[in-house]
């Protein structure tokens, strides 16, 4: 495994990060394809085994759920202060009308609460999922400050939203002496590619690690572009369709690309893709997601791929301009 600093700090997390989404209680939430514990828990065990220290989760997932098959994973697998946890809030969970969003009430209730069902005096990365428009961003980063001047977190990061609001609020935290948030997780992989254009940009000059989401764009990229979804998360997941429903032609040449140099190559689609990803500048660790063992294996063995400039070319040649996903 490879290890890099998460952006300015000292903090250093395994280049591939797994995502804690699959896992969880498929009665929860809106993700029936969901693993259960049982199932669950040999991806997070096998993760430890290979080296990974990072774990991506979010209260919002099956409704909390996801963190609580964490938590107890890493309790029995771990040692806690050996491994980084992230998690992160902004959606409902509570039906009042407080029960969602960035506000002081917010943040200060969702904190303790993942860290009960996490079981741990701490988290390290905790980040707010999206922007919330409907609490003024000084509310949010002072409390932000706050959370971590108590311990319950050692880490603030950011996920997708506008440059403009990322770099707002990075203002906001300087200018007030507030703790500073140190990560992006965004949107970004071969079929979506508009963070190059200011956020990517904004994240290497101001020293923030990126920890890109749905780096194989739902599994996508990992199979030809008329073969039906193997999994059953592939093929009942809304949002995935949702961000990649409106395909245009040169996303299919994206996807034949791929499928040509890792026939060239003799290797899995998957890892064609996430070595493109590991290799782009200001990337620090992809949250890869697995269901089957298989697409474990595949994002572990991306690192050891290493693309030539011809081959990146051919990748990145098709693209084209894409209506924003991912801020929702």
């Amino acid at each position: 495994m490879e290890y890099a600093n998460l952006g300015r700090t000292g903090l250093k997390v395994s280049r591939i990060g797994l995502g804690c989404m699959s896992y969880g209680d498929p009665t929860k939430g809106n993700h029936s394809w969901v693993l259960d514990e049982a199932a669950g828990r040999p991806f997070i065990r096998r993760a430890l085994d290979a080296g990974i220290n990072f774990f991506d989760t979010a209260n919002v997932y099956s409704d909390g759920a996801s963190e609580e098959v964490l938590g107890r994973a890493i309790r029995d697998f771990a040692d806690r202060d050996a491994v980084v946890i992230a998690t992160k809030l902004h959606g409902p969970m509570r039906s009042d009308p407080n029960g969602k969003g960035l506000s002081r009430k917010a943040i200060f209730t969702e904190v303790d609460a993942s860290l009960r069902r996490l079981g741990t005096d701490y988290i390290d990365l905790y980040q707010i999922h999206r922007w919330d428009y409907e609490t003024p961003i000084e509310e949010t980063l002072e409390a932000l400050h706050d959370v971590v001047k108590l311990g319950k977190a050692r880490y603030i990061g950011a996920s997708s939203m506008f440059a403009w609001q990322f770099m707002k609020a990075l203002s906001l935290q300087r200018a007030n002496g507030w703790t500073e948030f140190v990560s992006m997780q965004n949107h970004l992989n071969l079929l979506y590619r508009e963070e190059e254009r200011e956020m990517l940009p904004l994240c290497i000059s101001e020293g923030i690690g990126v920890i890109p989401w749905s780096p194989l764009a739902r599994g996508r990229l990992t199979r030809p572009w008329e073969v039906t979804p193997s999994t059953a998360r592939a093929a009942t997941d809304n949002v995935g369709k949702a961000y990649y429903a409106k395909a245009e032609e040169a996303d299919r040449d994206v996807v034949d690309r791929v499928g040509d140099i890792a026939e060239q190559r003799g290797l899995p689609r998957a890892q064609i893709a996430l070595a493109w990803l590991l290799q782009k500048q200001g990337v620090t660790a992809p949250i890869i997601g697995a269901t089957k063992p298989a697409q474990f294996e595949d994002a572990v063995s991306a690192l050891s791929v290493t693309l030539n400039d011809e081959e990146t070319a051919r990748l990145e040649a098709p693209y084209v301009p894409h209506p924003l996903s991912g801020h929702e």
